[in-house]
């Protein structure tokens, strides 16, 4: 049993689900108010989590879980920026 670490939990912002830390993809609302994805998981700012799977995001953005992690709306055009990264990354 030496060795064997305990691995963060996080739940995913668009089905609810509670899983390891490094399953899910982190958003990040930057210092300056930027919102983007944070594939290292160790970008500075607040962030949320989402499952890799695409249909994730829009729950998210259809439950509006991105906008209570961060406590602020998010404009069509961020959504769509974010959407772009995912599919890209």
């Amino acid at each position: 049993m030496a060795g064997m670490r305990k691995q963060p939990q996080r739940t995913c912002v668009g089905c609810g689900e509670c899983k390891e830390k490094r399953e899910l993809i982190r958003i990040v609302r930057t210092p300056e108010g930027v919102f983007t994805v944070d594939f290292t998981g160790k970008a500075n700012g607040r962030g949320a989590y989402l499952c890799r799977n695409g249909g994730c995001l829009e729950a998210a953005m259809k439950n509006h879980g991105l906008e209570r992690s961060f406590h602020q709306a998010i404009s069509p055009e961020d959504m769509e920026k974010l959407r772009k990264e995912l599919e890209a990354g």
